[in-house]
């Protein structure tokens, strides 16, 4: 069946009867991933803050456990609207430290005098701008929401810049025994690379030391379940395809960072030895170019 042309008829949601913001909330929550935030998931709706109102919506990463505080308003972005949102934003941080947090700033009409605004605050405050449009086609509604301001990364990756080290039962406490041990078992293929090579805990990665010194080429996320490998490799795509042929659960990673993330289990480094080294080979000559 040929595919016909149907011209969408913009609608706009902020007086209308039938589509409020609660039903943009809705929709949203149903499916986080309309957002274009990656695949993240819904962690609460219309979360109270203490003397400062309701979240709109709380969302999260489950692979890093980043949380995105969302406002939503129809209509024009607004001087409240952008103070709303980062004070939720700033809440949060301060209840959930242990998280990394973005403000998401949701509209029908973000001005680029607004913008201009919001820009200046992202230079500092963790912010995204996105931007919903309505469209009508034939008897159903669609949302498109665009990313109209992203937010910046500033500085280096997080394990290359001054840590706070914690022990082994840190870690052990967070994440678990299990996870642990499957690091222990990646160090043992890392000193077949070389023998100096040593695990350093920090509080929010568990690092990689040579001779004593600091060289992240490789960093661990210990979880309950699994360990979670990332490498600093170049050729992201070639490594991927290859861990992922093996069987291997390779995760989404951040663009601006030249780290591949992978899922590893105990079973994992038994049955995929080699190809695990020749990876954390390849990460550790980098480093040394």
């Amino acid at each position: 069946m040929m595919l016909q042309y149907v011209k969408p008829t913009p609608v706009q949601l902020k007086n209308h009867p039938d589509f409020t913001e609660k039903w943009v909330q809705e929709r949203i929550a149903d499916d986080p991933s309309i957002l274009g935030l990656g695949d993240v998931e819904l962690r609460d709706v219309e979360r109270i803050q203490p003397k400062a109102g309701r979240l709109d919506l709380l969302l999260r990463d489950p692979d890093s456990g980043k949380r995105y505080e969302v406002e939503i308003m129809l209509g024009a972005v607004n001087e409240s609207h952008i103070i709303r949102t980062i004070e939720y934003w700033d809440i949060e941080r301060k209840r959930y430290p242990q998280y990394d947090h973005c403000a998401v700033i949701v509209a029908e009409d973000i001005t680029s005098r607004f913008l201009n605004v919001i820009s200046l605050f992202n230079s500092a405050i963790p912010i995204i701008a996105i931007q919903l449009n309505a469209s009508q086609v034939g008897e159903q509604i669609v949302l498109n929401f665009t990313k109209v301001l992203d937010e910046v990364i500033l500085g280096l990756d997080d394990e290359e810049e001054p840590e706070t080290p914690v022990d082994r039962a840190y870690w052990e406490i967070k994440a678990s025994k299990q996870s642990l041990a499957i690091a222990d078992d990646c160090l043992s293929v890392l000193r077949e690379i070389k023998p100096s090579l040593n695990l350093k805990y920090n509080k929010y990665y568990i690092g990689i030391t040579e001779d004593g010194s600091p060289n992240n080429f490789l960093v661990f996320r210990a979880k309950k379940q699994f360990l979670r490998v990332e490498a600093k490799i170049s050729d992201q795509d070639k490594w991927k395809t290859d861990l992922e042929d093996a069987g291997l659960v390779v995760l989404e990673g951040v663009k601006k960072r030249p780290r591949i993330k992978l899922q590893v289990t105990a079973e994992d480094v038994g049955m995929h030895r080699e190809l695990l080294k020749n990876l954390f080979l390849a990460a550790y000559q980098e480093s040394g170019d």
